[in-house]
């Protein structure tokens, strides 16, 4: 097994947590940070604005995806205007397409043309990954998210479908693809397997980086030990 300094994939930070984010950057395995409304409402973030201008400051030399909350396509355009104007490494994230099921890729491809370095969330199949490589061909670099730990959810195997991304993507190398909503670390290994450029992962599964290569036998060990002790220290009696 390849130990994580070996790994061609480049691992992201998912969260929005500044205090983790910022334990995270201390990491110089970790090449760049996601976020979403959900993990900011999660962590408690009241003021969008100020939360991602304290991040921009303490993490300025990695890139940093902040994504829009609009619905409305041409208000979805204002914000991502200003948003890509905060910092020279900030993408913008743009969902595949509104709540209402209408495309992004218009959208996408006028921001492109303008410039903006974007990152088209939510996509889950491969006919999304087309649409929206065609909208972003001729643009900054850029990343597509496709979510494979929720197509594995769906009871479909996500290797394949992330194997065919990438051979799609070959022609456009200045479009890279994220395997987003891991699910375990294995799924770091399996995106380094079939050539994916980047993981996006959160705190939790990226701290296991550390148990990579670990003896078995003694990881069995060390989970023995943990269930006697959860035991004692709940005073369990029988």
């Amino acid at each position: 097994m390849k130990t994580a300094k070996d790994l061609k994939v480049k691992l992201f930070a998912d969260g929005a947590d500044k205090k983790g984010m910022l334990e995270m950057y201390q990491n110089p395995l970790i090449k760049g940070f996601t976020t979403n409304p959900t993990l900011m409402r999660k962590a408690g973030v009241t003021d969008y604005q100020a939360f991602a201008k304290e991040i921009i400051a303490a993490i300025p030399d990695r890139p940093l995806s902040f994504e829009v909350f609009s619905d409305e396509f041409p208000e979805m355009e204002r914000q991502a205007k200003l948003i890509g104007s905060w910092g020279k490494n900030v993408y913008v994230k743009i969902p595949v397409t509104n709540s209402a099921a209408q495309s992004s890729a218009p959208l996408v491809r006028t921001l492109a043309q303008a410039g903006v370095q974007l990152n088209v969330t939510a996509m889950m199949t491969l006919a999304q990954v087309r649409e929206i490589q065609e909208a972003l061909r001729g643009g900054p670099p850029a990343y597509v998210s496709l979510f494979a730990g929720r197509v594995a959810d769906t009871g479909v195997d996500p290797i394949p479908v992330m194997a065919a991304a990438v051979a799609l993507l070959e022609p456009t190398p200045d479009i890279e693809l994220i395997w987003a909503s891991p699910r375990e670390l294995l799924n770091v290994f399996q995106a380094d397997q079939v050539n994916c450029h980047i993981i996006t992962a959160t705190n939790d599964i990226l701290k296991k980086l550390s148990l990579v290569g670990k003896d078995l036998t003694e990881y069995s060990l060390d989970t023995v030990k943990m269930f006697k002790g959860d035991a004692e220290g709940a005073g369990y009696k029988l």
